[in-house]
C-alpha cells in the first residue's frame, strides 16, 4: 500500500506590523536624510560653478553652497518634525475647511 503523508500546509510566518507612529517617524527621517543629500549636493554644485566662473576656483563658494543647502534642508526637516502628524497641502493633500 502506498503510505499517504497528509501535509497541513503551514501559515505562513506572522509578520510583525510596525506601529503607526513608527513608521510615520521612519517615512520622516527617510524624507529628511534624502532632501538633505540632494540639497547639499545642489548647493555644493552651483558653490563649484561660481567658484569656477566668478571667484578664480576659490574653495570657499563651493562650502558656502553646501552650508546653504544642508541648512535649507535641515529647516525643512526640523518643521516637518515638529508639526508632528499633521499633514499640508505641500505634500500632495488637500485640506478640506469646515
Amino acid at each position: 500500500m502506498a503510505e499517504t503523508n497528509s501535509v497541513t500546509p503551514s501559515s505562513p510566518a506572522a509578520r510583525t506590523m510596525r506601529p503607526v507612529s513608527e513608521a510615520l517617524l521612519n517615512e520622516k527621517w527617510d524624507h529628511a536624510i534624502s532632501s538633505m543629500l540632494i540639497r547639499s549636493s545642489l548647493g555644493l554644485s552651483f558653490g563649484v560653478i561660481f567658484s569656477v566662473l566668478l571667484f578664480k576656483r576659490r574653495a570657499w563658494p563651493a562650502w558656502v553652497g553646501l552650508g546653504f543647502g544642508a541648512g535649507r534642508a535641515w529647516e525643512e526637516a526640523d518643521a516637518t518634525f515638529k508639526r508632528g502628524g499633521v499633514a499640508t497641502a505641500r505634500e500632495g493633500l488637500r485640506m478640506v475647511r469646515t
